[in-house]
């Protein structure tokens, strides 16, 4: 049995060849720039934990977050915006 596929379109983007200082502002930016039914597919070395906590503040409802991967040095996740 095959996964379905996803209610959203998905953006690439990979946190890891952003600059840490700059990576939350560049992660902010970019969901703002997202309409609902689109989503940032992010790819990371780890998991941001505290970044999650910030986009919850900033986006509430409107941000879904699924996990594709959470792997020691492997994390993809799927930020959502969602009307």
């Amino acid at each position: 049995m095959t996964a379905a596929a996803p209610d959203y379109t998905a953006h690439p983007f990979d946190a890891r060849g952003i600059a840490r200082r700059f990576r939350h502002s560049a992660i902010f930016g970019a969901l703002g720039a997202l309409q609902p039914g689109e989503a940032m597919r992010f790819v990371n070395d780890h998991d941001p934990l505290p970044l999650l906590d910030q986009l919850r503040e900033r986006f509430g409802e409107r941000l879904e977050i699924a996990y594709l991967q959470r792997d020691p040095g492997a994390v993809a996740i799927d930020f959502i915006i969602r009307s």
